[in-house]
């Protein structure tokens, strides 16, 4: 029963992303003017210096994933951006390395400018670098990773280039309890994400003020499933 009924979420997600008002605003212009007095967003944190450590498995492998907040910025459309750097290994192999760029509007919006991915093989060489974007770079299109105040039924574009980035959300709770390896967490948020690149692949993220993405799992058609288990502060 469950598995039809997420199957059942899976297809309702198709058709509301087909016509969803939120993701009209990710196609606005981007105006620099939005962006002169930024406002954190807590259930994004943008704090420089701070890392995410995320432990979990896809099907038979064993992930770890390190994100870290850097102190490099880079401007993006008259944007100054926060540089993420995101490493992900499966089973002790380095899978991927991604850099991001984010930033807060000054109504505490935070945006999604794109990623420098590089997938990697056994022997560390590079595979591909498939799903990179930039904003407004051969049709990139900045995108919402999270709303000032996110609430059911927020739909919205997280990132755009079209055959390349496509990941869209749809906000399902709001002021959920987590107890994780870094405590009990309140406010948490619940959102469906997924992508028309892969439409049969629903995932489920938990966002939490201070930490942001807290846990994830592919609950139609994927195996993966990721937990924070610690932050660091360097």
């Amino acid at each position: 029963m469950r598995t039809r009924m997420l199957a059942l979420a899976a297809i309702l997600l198709t058709g509301l992303f087909a016509w969803a008002p939120g993701g009209e605003t990710a196609v606005a212009a981007v105006n620099p003017a939005d962006f002169n007095a930024p406002v954190a967003n807590p259930h994004f944190p943008l704090k420089v210096g701070t890392v995410f450590v995320y432990r979990g498995t896809e099907g038979p492998d064993r992930l770890v994933e390190h994100l870290r907040v850097t102190g490099h910025t880079e401007v993006i459309q008259g944007v100054t951006t926060t540089v993420i750097r995101d490493i992900l290994y499966a089973n002790g192999y380095l899978q991927e390395k991604t850099t991001d760029w984010y930033a807060d509007d000054n109504g505490g919006t935070t945006w999604y400018f794109g990623e420098d991915t590089a997938l990697y093989n056994h022997q560390g060489h590079i595979t591909s670098r498939e799903g990179s974007w930039r904003a407004g770079v051969n049709g990139g299109i900045a995108g919402i990773i999270m709303p000032a105040n996110p609430k059911p039924t927020d739909a919205y574009r997280q990132e755009f280039l079209a055959g390349h980035a496509e990941d869209q959300a749809w906000i399902v709770g709001r002021h959920g309890q987590l107890r994780t390896p870094v405590g009990r967490l309140h406010d948490v948020v619940r959102s469906y994400e997924w992508t028309r690149l892969e439409p049969n692949v629903v995932s489920l993220k938990l966002y939490a003020p201070h930490f942001g993405i807290v846990a994830e799992r592919d609950v139609v058609g994927g195996e993966e499933s990721l937990k924070l288990v610690a932050v660091k502060h360097r």
